[in-house]
């Protein structure tokens, strides 16, 4: 199957460059990804006649940190930016660099009078091992000097920094937000719930992989990045309960997909517990675990476009997504949100 195969056009103006206010004001479309039968709602609060007693929903609670640090190079005084994606030991983390080829082995950097570091090693993907050296609490300074990574197609600065996290954020870690939470607000959560909805969460963090485009012709030859999930005990049993009973278990992200069927058996059971992941999927994969989805619009070509057309095929998310486009849904991070069903 070609990477081409999920390309479709995109103004550049549906590219959504703020949240909206308040966070479940933004649109739904919801789809049956059985018939392809599309509808479309005008709020995502919508999405509480959508869930029904008894529907599991899945989060990631995964927290962004402000991993995007602003330096120099010891030595010249050139700039450099640094991307923390994993981290490898104490204060030791794997990283994006820019400029790449001015930052080699032994280059040591300067973020200030409180953080330097010195860059270790090269890692896959074009990526730097970097150990830091911080005088003080390393997360504290952190938080005070490093910026929320954005993805590159969001020009505009955000003036908050808790509208690029869930409002059940919690386990420190991702590089990026789980964007399909961002929706929910702390009402709309209890409404959930008061409909008799259960609720679970389980951690991944993410990593390098939202930030690389496919690259390979043939999307069987491309390599995901490892990332750090967990599944609680408390969510196996919840998730694994419901699926004895035959009711649907609803993740919300394509991060809580990957950490469901990661941490599933072929026998349809979810293990509790802490491990890296790989998993990579895309149309011809068999669901274990999932049963819907909530999840907002993706890039083209990405592997999230190739992870929702593995649940509700294909032609089916690449016809919501032309409907998408014509209805002028927002797109993206900051964008709307879309239930497949």
């Amino acid at each position: 199957m070609k990477v081409s195969d999920f390309n479709y056009d995109l103004p550049e103006e549906l590219i959504a460059q703020h949240p909206v206010e308040p966070r479940d004001a933004s649109r739904l479309m919801t789809l049956d990804k059985v018939s392809g039968v599309i509808s479309h709602k005008d709020s995502f609060r919508a999405i509480l006649d959508e869930l029904r007693e008894g529907d599991v929903l899945i989060f990631n609670n995964t927290k962004v940190i402000p991993a995007r640090l602003y330096g120099e190079r010891k030595g010249t005084g050139g700039k450099v930016e640094v991307l923390l994606l994993t981290p490898k030991g104490e204060h030791l983390w794997e990283c994006l660099v820019k400029p790449g080829k001015k930052c080699q082995k032994g280059q040591e950097l300067s973020f200030g009078a409180n953080l330097e570091a010195v860059i270790v090693d090269h890692t896959a993907f074009g990526g730097r091992l970097i150990q830091f050296k911080p005088n003080g609490n390393f997360d504290e300074i952190i938080n005070d000097i490093g910026e929320m990574p954005l993805p590159p197609y969001i020009h505009e600065k955000l003036e908050d920094k808790d509208r690029y996290q869930t409002v059940y954020a919690k386990e420190k870690g991702s590089a990026a937000a789980p964007t399909a939470g961002l929706h929910f607000t702390p009402d709309l959560l209890q409404e959930i719930q008061n409909k008799g909805v259960q609720i679970g969460f389980v951690t991944l963090h993410v990593g390098l992989g939202t930030f690389r485009p496919v690259s390979a012709e043939s999307i069987e030859d491309h390599d995901m990045h490892k990332e750090f999930y967990h599944v609680s005990e408390e969510t196996a049993e919840l998730v694994n309960r419901a699926k004895a009973e035959g009711r649907r278990v609803i993740a919300v992200g394509t991060t809580s997909v990957r950490t469901l069927e990661s941490a599933a058996t072929d026998i349809g059971l979810v293990h509790s517990g802490s491990d890296w992941t790989q998993i990579f999927i895309y149309p011809g994969y068999t669901y274990k675990m999932v049963d819907a989805l909530i999840t907002n619009f993706h890039l083209p070509q990405s592997t999230l476009l190739m992870l929702i057309s593995a649940l509700a095929g294909r032609e089916h998310c690449l016809a919501a997504y032309e409907e998408a486009v014509k209805e002028k849904y927002r797109f993206f991070s900051f964008g709307d949100a879309m239930f497949i069903r």
